[in-house]
């Protein structure tokens, strides 16, 4: 059975640009960027993880990072410009016939 990916908000303030670049490319591979520093990614638990053992070894303490999950509930209620299709619930990762 496929793991339960949850949607999260990824912000945060990176004083150095050299380390600002790094935490972008690597968030760049792990979802979709909405403004210069806020990422919205679908995540398992797992992916998390992973993502902020990379991210810790990136930071520094004078910088900020906000992890924030998102229910699927939510992500319907989500006010943006943007296009409203891009904040719909993410389809499951397997279909039954």
């Amino acid at each position: 059975m496929a793991e339960h990916k949850v949607c999260y908000l990824i912000c945060y303030d990176i004083r150095c640009p050299k380390r600002w670049r790094q935490a972008h490319k690597l968030l760049e591979g792990y979802g979709e960027r909405l403004q210069y520093s806020i990422f919205r990614s679908w995540l398992t638990l797992r992916e998390r993880e992973k993502l902020r053992w990379q991210l810790a070894k990136i930071l520094k303490p004078e910088d900020g990072l906000l992890i924030v999950g998102i229910c699927n509930r939510c992500v319907e209620r989500v006010v943006a410009i943007n296009p409203a299709e891009s904040w719909t619930e993410q389809q499951g990762g397997y279909r039954i016939f």
